[in-house]
């Protein structure tokens, strides 16, 4: 599915990490690339220190050499000049129009959960394309993904996070299961204005399920709560959760809104978030495009 895969790595656990994942999400024939960011922002050393600059691209190269012999991944080292790793890593996957740009959990995160540091998260906002996050401890875990979750309530985005997670399910002989998260608006809880006849939770659900069970092969079921909240606990369950960016934006550009965002936080598994995709015809009864 990913022929064109970019990886930040930092020498440190997390950049491992993020080489563990993009191995298993990527094509067996796709061009993998190393990349680490480090400073370039001018400042008075540099000025004072021709060759620190130098020196700089030599201890990155280095890290890259020793980041591929140790995950014995086949990839192309890149070494990136940027004022922060987010914007680095950014630049880059438009340089070379890469379809997957893979980080690691920043390192306040629990054990076993995917969370982006604040300008990561910020920097990546309107990537070209699809942005995944290791979880921590990712390179440690052995067994291929067995189970992949997918967030669907039956929009344009949601639909293709299900086309993505059919694909990788698919790849890895993996279970698929779907979650959709449903509240009431806002004027439910306001004598304002009257909730319309049947939209109780009970209906919300119901109809909910009833969309969920038309997915062929795939496991749903619906809940109550807040979105990014509830999708954050479905990723007890899985070895990945496959999300869709929102839908407003420019097309084939992710755009962190609110669920993403809190996923960014708190996801409890590995992250996919797919890109901003252009319009097509519904699809079938069983969540295909037709």
């Amino acid at each position: 599915m990913f022929k064109n895969v970019l990886v930040g790595v930092d020498g440190r656990a997390n950049g491992r990490d993020a080489i563990a994942l993009a191995a298993r999400l990527a094509d067996p024939e796709a061009n993998l690339t190393l990349a680490h960011v480090y400073a370039g922002a001018p400042d008075p050393a540099r000025a004072l220190a021709p060759g620190l600059l130098k020196d700089e691209r030599l201890a990155s190269d280095e890290l890259l050499e020793r980041e591929r012999a140790a995950t014995g991944v086949s990839a192309r080292p890149v070494s990136v000049i940027a004022p922060t790793p987010g914007r680095g890593l950014h630049e880059r996957a438009e340089e070379q129009r890469a379809d997957l740009l893979v980080v690691g959990s920043c390192e306040r995160g629990v054990l076993g959960r995917a969370m982006l540091g604040d300008d990561t998260r910020s920097s990546l906002n309107g990537a070209p394309c699809a942005v995944a996050v290791a979880c921590r401890g990712y390179a440690g875990q052995p067994d291929p993904i067995g189970t992949v979750g997918v967030g669907y309530d039956g929009s344009q985005e949601s639909r293709a996070a299900l086309t993505a997670a059919r694909a990788i399910a698919r790849r890895h002989g993996a279970s698929l299961r779907a979650m959709q998260v449903v509240n009431l608006p806002t004027y439910a809880f306001t004598s304002v204005v009257p909730s319309p006849d049947g939209e109780s939770v009970d209906a919300l659900l119901a109809e909910a399920n009833a969309r969920l069970a038309d997915l062929e092969g795939v496991e749903g079921r619906a809940a109550y709560g807040l979105v990014g909240e509830e999708l954050a606990a479905f990723g007890d369950e899985l070895d990945l959760l496959v999300v869709g960016s929102r839908s407003y934006g420019p097309w084939q550009r992710l755009v962190l809104g609110s669920t993403s965002n809190h996923l960014g936080r708190h996801a409890r598994c590995s992250l996919l978030v797919l890109p901003r995709a252009p319009r097509r015809k519904a699809p079938d009864a069983h969540g295909r495009d037709r």
